[in-house]
């Protein structure tokens, strides 16, 4: 296990983590610092752990909304899925009445 060393409002924090995940590690810490920071200068000094908790609550409504949104851009890609696939349906369709068509005209010339 790797070790990687973190300040987070002022604090330092030494946390394990896999091999090669250090940078990620360290740039999540960075976003939070930053969520915190943001929020002191917003609201002023209300209190350590009342910021590290309105940090948590920004960060799980941001999470909620991508997934909210992913789920959204998910159900509309099944949608384009299944237009499509209605779409190709017909063409297809037309394309067996063209043939016919054209096979009733080829035979009438014929005649």
């Amino acid at each position: 296990m790797a070790q990687v060393s973190v300040t987070i409002n002022g604090r330092k924090y030494r946390l394990a983590c896999n091999e090669g995940e250090e940078a990620r590690l360290e740039q999540l810490a960075g976003m939070v610092d930053e969520k915190i920071a943001g929020l002191r200068r917003a609201f002023g000094e209300i209190g350590d752990q009342r910021l590290v908790v309105m940090a948590a609550l920004t960060f799980a409504d941001e999470l909620a909304e991508a997934r909210e949104a992913a789920a959204a851009g998910r159900e509309q890609a099944r949608a384009n899925d299944a237009q499509s696939e209605a779409l190709a349906a017909t063409l297809d369709g037309l394309g067996a009445r063209i043939e016919e068509l054209a096979a009733r005209l080829a035979g009438g010339a014929e005649a």
